[in-house]
């Protein structure tokens, strides 16, 4: 049995849709500018035809389910929503083909990926690393995992964020840059995907501030529904 000097940290999970079971989370990928207007409205158009995916990671210690209220975290000024389609990795992955991808995928979520903007747009000047922005306390906001309904992969869906009733992101997944197969295949030319894996695969246009006292309220057809009030800081 092995000894630990502290009591290390439960592992992180997700309540799982029609299960008592819960599903391990491992690391969670997240893909930067995968809608264009969005790539836009932050001043860094994409072309698909010149440009590769990129990805930052968030820790799993930065999960936080849905219904939760999230407090308001420290260091910025502009603390903003980004929903996204979150893929749940099922089974392991190296150097696959796009064909071979949709078995990787075990399930999806509704999540929110909580941005630090001042902070991200510091970074982005200066050619720093986003972790200050996007890596920190509660950035990961999921709903419980919906299973899969069939073999193939989801390729539409409506999209949409609500802030206090009011609609603030509305798009559909039909207008991902980089489809759910081909940001596998492309993820595992560089990781061993494994179970437990979360892909957070981008958001529509619509990102913008939330305050102490703000509810936000998610949903993807076909996926599900997340809630989350935003606290006042610590």
């Amino acid at each position: 049995m092995t000894r630990y000097l502290f009591t290390p940290p439960a592992p992180a999970s997700l309540p799982v849709r029609g299960s008592d079971a819960r599903f391990p989370v491992g690391r969670i990928f997240c893909v930067g500018r995968n809608y264009h207007a969005h790539a836009i409205e932050m001043g860094a158009p994409v072309d698909k035809a010149t440009m590769q995916p990129f990805y930052f990671i968030k820790d799993a210690a930065s999960l936080l389910e849905s219904g939760a209220t999230l407090p308001y975290p420290p260091g910025t000024c502009d603390l903003q929503h980004e929903m996204e389609l979150v893929v749940a990795i099922g089974a392991a992955g190296f150097r696959v083909s796009e064909a071979e991808a949709e078995h990787l995928v075990w399930g999806y979520a509704c999540g929110l990926d909580m941005t630090r903007r001042d902070l991200q747009l510091v970074a982005r000047q200066a050619g720093r690393p986003w972790d200050l922005a996007k890596n920190f306390e509660h950035a990961a906001v999921l709903s419980e995992i919906t299973p899969k309904a069939g073999p193939d992969v989801l390729q539409a869906g409506a999209i949409t964020l609500q802030v206090n009733g009011l609609t603030r992101q509305s798009g559909n997944l039909a207008q991902l840059i980089w489809s759910i197969p081909e940001l596998i295949a492309d993820l595992s030319r560089f990781y061993h995907l494994q179970p437990g894996d979360l892909i957070f695969t981008g958001t529509p246009e619509g990102v913008s501030a939330v305050v102490p006292g703000d509810r936000l309220s998610g949903s993807i057809e076909g996926v599900g529904e997340l809630t989350l009030t935003i606290g006042e800081g610590e």
